[in-house]
């Protein structure tokens, strides 16, 4: 998924993260999406390394988080939910920064939704006790202060996902989140691969498979959304 599928706020926050550092000094915001496409965990957490050398108010501070986040995703994508665990709960303290500076972006309150639900797999009764109203809160925040901000969904839609149906939660609703952000934006990969894997995990192959090759035709270079496909049954 290319950067400014990821909202232009994202774009806009790293492209000041940066200003006054080199090139060399600082990762690009293209290297740490590239890096979270690639499952490259080393390479982000180098960027974490460096974001935070270079940390101050505002965009900086949101570029740290965002790496942390994409750390903590990539992390589970590999199967490690403690380190998963561990960068999403280091992602918090940049994310509520942010938020407390300024509690109107709808971005800040998604990102800090999204990393208190990232906390929740690793120990999913105990996360869900100490994060999950986090998580719930954050992001209907961002959604009632930005309705069209169609990543906002899709966080909503993980935390559903990984949430249990008698808690809440379960993948029919999380697909009703996926498809509320595909139509605000039709060219979103990440909802049509949590929607995939959603679907698949409802036994219903056909549709899911459907959802990830969108997903792998709007983002070839996703190597999860690749993995996903490949272990969906074709019938």
């Amino acid at each position: 998924m290319s950067l400014k599928k990821r909202e232009p706020i994202v774009a806009l926050a790293l492209c000041l993260s940066f200003l006054g550092f080199s090139a060399a000094a600082a990762p690009s915001a293209r290297d740490l999406t590239d890096a979270r496409d690639r499952q490259d965990l080393n390479a982000i957490e180098q960027m974490i390394k460096q974001l935070t050398s270079h940390a101050n108010a505002g965009a900086g501070n949101y570029a740290l988080a965002l790496a942390y986040s994409d750390g903590a995703e990539v992390a589970m994508e590999l199967h490690d939910k403690q380190k998963s665990e561990t960068l999403a709960e280091a992602g918090l303290t940049e994310a509520k920064n942010l938020v407390s500076a300024n509690d109107k972006n709808a971005e800040y309150h998604r990102l800090l939704g999204q990393l208190c639900g990232q906390v929740i797999p690793a120990n999913p009764i105990m996360g869900t006790l100490k994060y999950g109203q986090c998580a719930r809160d954050e992001i209907d925040k961002a959604i009632q202060l930005d309705p069209k901000l169609a990543l906002a969904y899709v966080s909503r839609g993980v935390g559903n996902y990984y949430l249990p149906p008698q808690m809440g939660g379960g993948p029919e609703l999380a697909i009703k989140d996926f498809d509320k952000a595909i139509a605000l934006d039709s060219k979103l990969a990440e909802a049509y691969l949590w929607k995939g894997v959603a679907l698949r995990k409802m036994n219903k192959d056909a549709e899911a498979r459907q959802a990830l090759e969108r997903a792998l035709q709007l983002d070839p270079n996703r190597v999860w959304a690749k993995q996903q496909l490949a272990k969906t049954p074709a019938h």
